[in-house]
């Protein structure tokens, strides 16, 4: 929302998730430096000055796609692991979380993965400290892992948390919703990071028929 802006209702947060969606689509498609307010403007059918109602700038809205998705993301899954104890459940969580909230925002994904180098000064900071604290969190529940099931340092930590983030984050290069589904998806991403990660196949979850196919 530009500076200054009052809160919004209901109804214009609502407008303003879609305009992020939006906008999320054409950055994936353009790229963040080849896309414009005014195909903002056309592609939603909304005027300049009404799009300037909710961001400053095409910065300030770049920031809000990603500084929004990593919020939720990050407060979803705190959530779902909040009185979990195991740590392979822990991390079964952690993907299937990532891989069901992206599977529906593929654009916004790419975009996280891809723009992040286009923001600058404080926008900058606030998603590099979004980022870090996932990265972190996520590299805590492999350290768990670890050690509860007494596997070997395959790799160290900050190297088996970018691969995992690099293999989830690369469904959206060739991911189709509804092709197969998310949580089958996930389930299998899972298996085979922890298969390398632990070294023996990781105990299943029911994710319904078809699972091992």
């Amino acid at each position: 929302m530009a500076e200054h802006a009052p809160s919004l209702s209901a109804n214009q947060e609502e407008k303003l998730e879609r305009l992020l969606a939006t906008a999320a689509e054409i950055f994936a498609e353009k790229g963040y430096h080849h896309a414009s307010i005014r195909d903002l403007s056309r592609r939603a059918g909304v005027s300049l000055s009404g799009l300037y109602y909710y961001f400053s700038s095409k910065e300030e809205l770049l920031f809000m796609i990603q500084d929004r998705s990593l919020r939720t993301v990050l407060s979803e899954l705190k959530r779902k692991l909040a009185g979990v104890d195991r740590p392979e459940e822990k991390l079964r969580i952690l993907i299937h979380n990532h891989v069901g909230f992206f599977a529906q925002k593929m654009a916004a994904m790419r975009v996280l993965t891809h723009e992040y180098d286009a923001l600058e000064g404080g926008y900058r900071d606030k998603i590099r400290d979004l980022r870090l604290e996932y990265s972190n969190l996520c590299t805590e529940i492999l350290r768990d892992v670890r050690r509860s099931t007494g596997a070997g340092d395959v790799a160290p930590l900050n190297v088996a948390t970018s691969a995992l983030f690099g293999m989830m984050n690369s469904i959206h290069a060739g991911y189709q919703a509804g092709t197969v589904p998310a949580e089958r998806l996930a389930e299998h991403l899972y298996r085979l990071f922890v298969g390398g990660f632990i070294g023996h196949r990781p105990r299943s979850a029911s994710i319904g028929r078809g699972a091992d196919s």
